[in-house]
């Protein structure tokens, strides 16, 4: 099978999120399986940074009033060939993909992941002039979704299409006048077309045209499909749920490996525990924590947002001083949480720390020297954190929600909690640190959770069905 991979972002040249990871991960995987997947991606400035030789392959027409561009060709360090689209207007912006300067939406973003959509419909269509062909176009997020409806809008020959939901809070909303701007008929405007509440929507128009629909864990999959948790969609999706599969992400088991991993002080496994203690002693010295042992650290790495549930932390923060807890945090988000958190670190020198950035060598000894992990998120659809977590021997507390659910057993590998309030947050800690102070009980927790396997073999092999399905 032939498969086209679209996707806005990719580890690790361009990531905001879990996207990007999976856009890293997946493909190779998939190869692996024996899908011949190529991806699809703009050429940003870092793509053009590390492939600069990359080879001009064909100039397209602009489509309307979408630009002209040109797509260039490169094999990835891992085998998985690279389709860069290649329209210097459009994506030749300094840091993040989708915002500017001052931290807002870039105007044209309709114009240009309508184009990225555009292309890879172009790519499943006769229209498409290359050797290589696919059979399935499998678009991620708002940014690929128009993609599905480009497919079946325009005449002529199609591939199948596939559209991953990562995020549904993130829907691609923007005026009517889009829709003449993106070539797209005036009969798309409808309820059973791309319209959403007065707005064009990308998302919409991906699951109401794909021939299958996936997101990232089987709990979230039937989340979205109830009002509270359905952004809006919850009709549409629970009209398409006999194409709807929730599907767990996995996570790259090379890069996160304690026994193997670069970042930290010690390498450990499940056989070889005693090492991780060395970690905690290293990160506290790192953060400038008071090197006690028998007081449990708390991490948390983080997006700092109120869906991450970080707000919660400064409620209880008086409690876990008290109980008593070390607590460490990395992160960056909204400013009044960065505040808030920064604050923590000032009245609790030496027992909370804060950094507001992102290191991925830090974030990598949070994971491994931490004792229990924090991920409080009001919704997760999927969640990466809670798996390191798990592979690094570090039981998560964690909402019982999206992924989360589908990963974390509680006071097996970890401990959940139901309501997103800081009393049930406070709860969970209370027991994980109970547990903690029993060292056979949190050896056998440990244990289990560094048992189980989040590789990307087995996501690979069900995406592998839907492709053969379609």
């Amino acid at each position: 099978m032939k498969v086209l991979f679209v996707t806005p972002e990719i580890a690790p040249w361009v990531k905001t999120g879990g996207l990007g990871d999976v856009a890293g991960a997946l493909p190779l995987a998939l190869r692996e399986a024996g899908v011949d997947v190529q991806v699809l991606t703009p050429y940003y400035p870092a793509l053009r940074t590390a492939f600069p030789d990359a080879t001009k392959i064909a100039a397209l027409d602009g489509f309307g009033h979408l630009s002209d561009s040109d797509l260039r060709r490169v094999v990835a360090p891992d085998g998985v060939p690279l389709w860069l689209l290649d329209c210097p207007g459009y994506y030749h912006r300094p840091g993040s993909p989708y915002l500017g300067p001052e931290g807002h939406d870039w105007l044209d973003n309709h114009l240009r992941f309508g184009l990225l959509s555009r292309v890879a419909a172009w790519f499943g269509s006769e229209e498409n002039f290359l050797d290589w062909k696919p059979d399935v176009i499998h678009g991620h997020d708002w940014q690929a979704a128009m993609a599905p409806a480009y497919l079946k809008l325009q005449p002529g020959g199609r591939a199948r299409s596939l559209v991953t939901i990562h995020n549904l809070a993130f829907q691609g909303l923007f005026g009517a006048a889009t829709l003449h701007e993106l070539g797209l008929p005036a009969s798309a405007w409808s309820i059973d077309g791309v319209e959403f509440f007065g707005h064009l929507s990308f998302l919409k128009a991906g699951l109401r045209f794909a021939d299958a629909i996936t997101t990232v864990s089987p709990n979230y999959a039937s989340e979205i499909q109830t009002e509270a948790e359905g952004m809006g969609m919850a009709g549409l999706l629970g009209q398409r749920a006999d194409v709807l599969t929730g599907i767990l992400n996995g996570i790259d088991t090379v890069a996160w490996n304690p026994a193997q991993d670069r970042h930290l002080a010690a390498t450990y496994d499940a056989a070889n525990l005693t090492a991780k203690a060395l970690n905690r002693t290293a990160l506290q010295r790192e953060l400038g924590l008071v090197e006690h042992g028998d007081v449990p650290v708390l991490g948390m790495v983080s997006r700092l947002t109120q869906q991450k549930g970080v707000d919660l932390i400064p409620r209880i923060s008086h409690a876990l001083a008290e109980l008593p807890v070390q607590l460490a945090v990395l992160g960056t988000g909204e400013r009044a949480l960065e505040e808030a958190l920064a604050r923590l670190s000032r009245e609790h020198p030496g027992q909370f720390v804060v950094r507001i950035g992102f290191d991925e060598g830090l974030a990598h000894r949070i994971e491994a020297g931490a004792d229990i992990f924090l991920m409080p998120s009001r919704f997760e659809p999927c969640g990466l954190n809670q798996m390191y977590s798990l592979r690094y021997g570090t039981p998560p507390v964690v909402r019982a929600t999206g992924g989360l659910a589908d990963t974390v057993d509680d006071e097996i590998t970890g401990f959940t909690f139901t309501q997103p309030t800081s009393e049930a947050l406070l709860a969970a800690i209370w027991r994980a640190v109970s547990a903690w102070h029993d060292k056979a009980r949190w050896r056998r927790i440990q244990a289990s959770g560094m048992e189980r396997d989040f590789s990307w073999a087995e996501p690979a092999r069900r995406y592998a069905q839907i492709y053969a399905s379609l």
